[in-house]
């Protein structure tokens, strides 16, 4: 599978696994759920650990766990529902997370500028065939008003 990463198509070479999967080596994504109940196993993982966590998850709850995790996966569900861009934002800004942050789901070719400026590095979008049309999507604007995680600082105050 591919997705986009650092505006680039690549390679996935992450395995999302489902809370009843079998653990396996290599790089793997988790939920929230599975990572509460399998904390010490999946510490324990080898490869790099990512989490999946979706608009309803308490991002709160796993701040003093961030260093396990390599990959945050924000599921959308559906373009309304922007709930995982003030996650990005929190991540990024307030818990200083450097990791991958990636947009999973329903994404919109309009929503993808806005994604890189709240934090989001990479996105698997629910319709692969239209990545490669995507990738013009981050340079439809080339200012933005407002501070992001991108320009800490509002425009007035850039020039």
């Amino acid at each position: 599978m591919q997705i986009i990463k650092d505006r680039q198509i690549v390679e996935d070479n992450w395995l999302h696994l489902d809370d009843e999967a079998e653990l396996v080596n290599g790089n793997v994504t988790v939920s929230l759920a599975r990572w509460q109940a399998e904390h010490d196993l999946l510490v324990e993982h080898e490869g790099e650990l990512g989490l999946r966590l979706s608009g309803d998850d308490p991002l709160e709850e796993i701040v003093p766990d961030l260093a396990h995790f390599s990959l945050m996966v924000l599921v959308f569900p559906s373009f309304p529902d922007g709930r995982c861009y003030s996650f990005a934002r929190l991540l990024r800004d307030r818990y200083g997370y450097e990791g991958e942050i990636r947009a999973q789901g329903d994404i919109l070719h309009d929503q993808l500028f806005y994604m890189t400026q709240c934090g989001i590095n990479s996105f698997e979008m629910a319709k692969p065939d239209q990545m490669e049309s995507a990738l013009v999507a981050f340079d439809d604007f080339s200012e933005s008003y407002q501070t992001t995680v991108l320009k800490p600082e509002p425009l007035y105050r850039r020039r």
